[in-house]
């Protein structure tokens, strides 16, 4: 017997969220494949909230930050990143969510979800072009910094606990890592 399973469009996922049918469910569109994800523990809660407005404050008008909401990707994904940079575009955002040319970077709170995070997450990020995805890793308290695609690919994984790091998208910013990871800054 083969299995076959049935692989979701963006148009079919958004039909049925209008349709209501995953109605208090918290899933994400990967690749076609709808992923249920777990509930967020308060580590995770805090650390996001706090993180984003931190950037809310250093990156004032030049990006907008969105907090647990949809981007919409190429690959078949809709994925609800913690924390989406993307470009301060207005009421573009009632038509559509923010497309990977929209994006600046990505950052992913983790540690139930580490793993997918670290793998099947960065490839579709990665895939989609988007230029910077930043994972906190709460378990040990480090910053994965993904850049320079090549290929679909990340070329370079930065893995960071102190000091500052300036986004690509923003070489003259500079954010204090110690401001994701949750240890106190210097």
């Amino acid at each position: 017997m083969t299995v076959t399973t049935y692989k979701w469009t963006i148009e079919r996922y958004h039909r049925a969220i209008e349709a209501g049918i995953f109605e208090d469910q918290p899933i994400e569109l990967w690749r076609g494949e709808l992923i249920v994800m777990p509930p967020e523990r308060e580590p995770h809660a805090y650390y996001s909230t706090e993180a984003a407005d931190y950037l809310r404050t250093v990156l004032g008008e030049r990006a907008k930050i969105r907090d647990a909401k949809p981007i919409t990707l190429p690959n078949n994904s809709e994925p609800v990143p913690d924390i989406a940079i993307v470009k301060p575009l207005g009421e573009v955002y009632l038509e559509h969510h923010p497309y990977p040319e929209d994006i600046f970077w990505i950052i992913e709170f983790s540690k139930a979800t580490l793993s997918k995070d670290l793998s099947e997450k960065k490839d579709i990020y990665a895939q989609a072009g988007i230029a910077e995805y930043w994972v906190v890793n709460l378990k040990t308290t480090q910053l994965h910094v993904f850049r320079d695609l090549k290929n679909g690919q990340y070329a370079t994984e930065l893995i960071l606990t102190t000091g500052t790091i300036a986004p690509l998208a923003f070489p003259d910013i500079f954010v204090q890592v110690q401001r994701f990871i949750g240890l106190p800054s210097k």
